[in-house]
């Protein structure tokens, strides 16, 4: 409801300015807690039919392998584009920090650990979320208002698992591929610019990388992309299926599943980085 709208009704006309912000305000957030609640349903529901479809043998093998590749395909060169100035800006920060400090040895660490902890996984989802999702709703917004999700429904096909169920396993498939990706990227250009730049050696950058970076934290990293990838992948779904008043609800549905995928990953990611920081805190391999 808009501020417009409310200033309409009569029992609107006696409120401040500041009573009429604060209720639109807590509209809005009961409205994006309602609408994150049913992709997080909807979530459930196609993981249900997913373990259901497996154990009898008739998981869409076919639609998961064409709906990854169009991923891949999206996501693959702009990842790496992405991946390149990432980790030649941590670098290069992290470097004239740690060079002030004397201990041009850790650049490796630092920098290999910014990338594999953090800038790996909140790469990927905002990849996947910005190319992915947004191909994603659209497509399945184009569907539901030219009414084939209905039609579906008489038919008597879920349109969860003949449409949801495959995309995100494919999204799963993808998530932890491109998050590699992004490693490697990342760490082979931080080195360059530590090596040929900030006069750090080969042999010492790998060792200080070596000494901190665990298997521990590369599976935390990859842990967190299939979190996020997951969690893009619900939320584009359900905007796309839930999209109505024609191409302008679709444009809405794909606006709504990328900015919704952004914050939600954002604050996801917080919150695991505080837990992981609590039980898994950096230490020497």
């Amino acid at each position: 409801m808009s501020t417009a709208d409310l200033s309409a009704r009569p029992d609107v006309d006696k409120m401040s300015a500041a009573e009429v912000l604060r209720r639109n305000f807590a509209e809005t957030v009961l409205s994006s807690l309602s609408t994150f609640g049913r992709a997080l349903r909807m979530g459930a529901a196609a993981g249900r039919v997913g373990v259901t479809d497996a154990i009898r043998l008739r998981f869409q093998v076919h639609e998961t392998l064409t709906q990854a590749w169009f991923l891949i395909r999206v996501t693959a060169f702009p990842s790496v584009l992405m991946a390149i100035p990432f980790g030649v800006i941590v670098s290069a920060q992290v470097g004239n920090i740690v060079s002030q400090l004397g201990a041009d040895s850790m650049i490796g660490a630092a920098g290999g650990l910014g990338v594999v902890k953090q800038g790996a996984p909140m790469a990927t989802a905002m990849l996947l979320g910005g190319a992915g999702a947004a191909a994603i709703a659209a497509d399945l917004g184009a569907r539901t208002i030219r009414e084939e999700v209905d039609a579906m429904r008489v038919m008597g096909v879920d349109p969860i698992q003949r449409l949801v169920v495959p995309r995100i396993a494919a999204m799963m498939l993808v998530a932890p591929l491109l998050n590699i990706l992004i490693i490697f990227i990342g760490i082979a250009s931080g080195f360059a610019v530590a090596v040929s730049a900030l006069g750090v050696t080969p042999g010492s950058y790998w060792q200080s990388f070596g000494s901190f970076t665990t298997p521990i934290d590369i599976w935390v990293s990859l842990v967190k992309a299939l979190i996020f990838g997951f969690l893009v992948v619900v939320i584009a779904c359900q905007r796309g299926l839930e999209a109505k008043g024609g191409p302008r609800g679709v444009a809405d549905g794909v606006n709504a599943a990328v900015v919704m995928s952004v914050a939600a990953v954002a604050v996801l990611n917080t919150a695991i980085t505080q837990v992981v920081t609590m039980f898994v805190p950096v230490r020497m391999a």
